[in-house]
């Protein structure tokens, strides 16, 4: 039986805190408990939306082309705006850049070898009215942060964030290091891209 070691928190953790929050709050919406988002801070004339597909200054090849995606389901979810693959057809057009996407460790075990990360996506957008031409709402830093084990010991298998993933509790002790940490990482990977286009959606649709 492996002994189960205390995660040791890092500073690092005590000022991601206010990060996790706002991952709390974003992983609340997938829950119904986020902003209606109804749409209050749009043009009530504008009823088709375009998005464009985001610069990536991230050094991770291809996540814009995965941000997109999630961009695009939600907007569909709220059912406010209409989908369109032209601009030329559009009320309105989404654009941004996903600025950084940065990983870092902030639980260790009592030998100071990381356990647990953090990883957080930010991006900037804008929104244009496709008619006057015009940016009609603007934001930066907007982000989104969670957390995965790199390690069997630090998995909490009772946590709603696990049990979304088709994974039982009994396999994980049996990973490898290595495909655990992987296997976490681009679940939490997943989640926050979807954190983030809920964020834009709902910073875009409220006007704030």
């Amino acid at each position: 039986m492996k002994n189960r070691r205390t995660p040791r928190r890092t500073a690092l953790e005590w000022f991601m805190a206010p990060l996790v929050i706002a991952t709390l709050s974003a992983a609340m919406a997938g829950c119904g408990y986020h902003f209606a988002a109804e749409g209050s801070g749009l043009p009530p004339q504008s009823k088709t939306i375009y998005v464009e597909k985001f610069t990536n200054r991230s050094r991770y090849t291809g996540i814009n082309d995965q941000f997109i995606r999630y961009m695009e389901d939600e907007i569909t979810q709220h059912k406010r705006l209409e989908l369109v693959d032209d601009p030329g057809l559009a009320d309105l057009v989404l654009s941004g850049e996903l600025v950084y996407v940065a990983t870092a460790p902030v639980a260790t075990n009592a030998v100071s070898e990381p356990i647990e990360y953090s990883q957080t996506l930010s991006a900037n957008a804008e929104l244009t009215d496709e008619h006057t031409k015009k940016v009609i709402w603007s934001s930066g830093g907007l982000f989104a942060n969670d957390k995965y084990a790199a390690v069997s010991t630090a998995v909490v298998t009772t946590s709603p964030m696990f049990l979304q993933q088709n994974l039982r509790s009994q396999d994980i002790a049996n990973f490898p290091d290595i495909q655990l940490a992987k296997t976490q990482y681009d679940f939490s990977q997943q989640q926050n891209l979807e954190s983030l286009a809920h964020n834009v959606y709902v910073s875009m649709s409220e006007g704030f």
